[in-house]
């Protein structure tokens, strides 16, 4: 999801926001689009999330939209950085959204952890090549900013505070609710898809399959049989290593170029509810 910097002068914003860029987006664009949508998963299966979620009714009925403005949001952050005046409207216009509901500080860390921790995991496991630890700096940089200029009070400094504070935060608040349910099973429509039609019961199994067995019981979903489990883990482990002796792949499938929700391009005002 991150988009590449425009060429600047070297300075230390624009070299960390660069090494944020080749890491996560230019080596693992695909990793992190996917990864940042576990973390989604992950948001949903915390009942004093999900339950604002479910009450405007935005992924029950419009689960493609508010699936492209996440997307959108997370790309206007990301072009020119955080800090930057198009990262920084993007922010504002996010605040906006947020404003008329009552999320928590401890909410709203949790929810910017996920979007730290969970790519890093991701890519330890099924990346071509591992993080060095100057781009997972550059992404608790960047992350940090974003928390910042959100007004998230609190926010840890290092990447092994970020992940103690989100598996803390999963230990005391991950629980099943029926909201948790609905969200998932939506985004997981929206998600399956996004694949042609023949194959879309397939990916959803596939995207049942990769959120793991303590998520599944917090978002009441079946668990996936082993046969599965294995399967999808097998998969994307080979799909690194093909990576990893075949370079070009490696630019190929970073995530949705065009949203679905806006053919012809949207403006900031579009994004999010009417």
């Amino acid at each position: 999801m991150p988009a590449r910097l425009s060429r600047t002068e070297s300075t230390p914003e624009s070299d960390y926001l660069n090494t944020f860029h080749y890491a996560f987006g230019d080596s693992f664009g695909w990793e992190v689009h996917r990864a940042l949508e576990l973390a989604i998963f992950h948001s949903f299966a915390v009942p004093t999330i999900s339950e604002v979620l479910d009450r405007t009714g935005e992924f029950a009925n419009r689960g493609q939209k508010r699936y492209d403005d996440t997307v959108a949001l997370l790309r206007e952050i990301g072009r020119d950085g955080p800090g930057s005046p198009r990262g920084r409207a993007a922010i504002r216009r996010m605040n906006w959204i947020h404003r008329p509901y009552r999320i928590s500080n401890d909410d709203l860390l949790y929810v910017l952890a996920t979007f730290i921790v969970i790519p890093v995991r991701w890519i330890e496991r099924y990346g071509w090549r591992d993080l060095a630890p100057g781009e997972v700096r550059a992404a608790v940089r960047y992350y940090r900013t974003v928390g910042r200029l959100m007004g998230i009070r609190h926010l840890p400094a290092t990447y092994p505070e970020f992940a103690s504070y989100l598996d803390a935060y999963e230990r005391d608040h991950h629980a099943f609710s029926t909201a948790n349910r609905r969200l998932a099973v939506s985004l997981i429509e929206v998600i399956g898809s996004s694949v042609p039609r023949p194959v879309r019961p397939f990916a959803r199994r596939c995207v049942a399959a990769a959120l793991g067995s303590p998520l599944h019981r917090a978002l009441g979903l079946p668990e996936p049989s082993g046969v599965a489990l294995a399967g999808v883990h097998a998969a994307l482990r080979f799909r690194a290593a093909l990576i990893r002796l075949v370079p070009p792949l490696r630019r190929a499938g970073q995530g949705p170029r065009q949203l679905r929700s806006y053919p012809h391009g949207y403006t900031l005002s579009e994004i999010g509810p009417a």
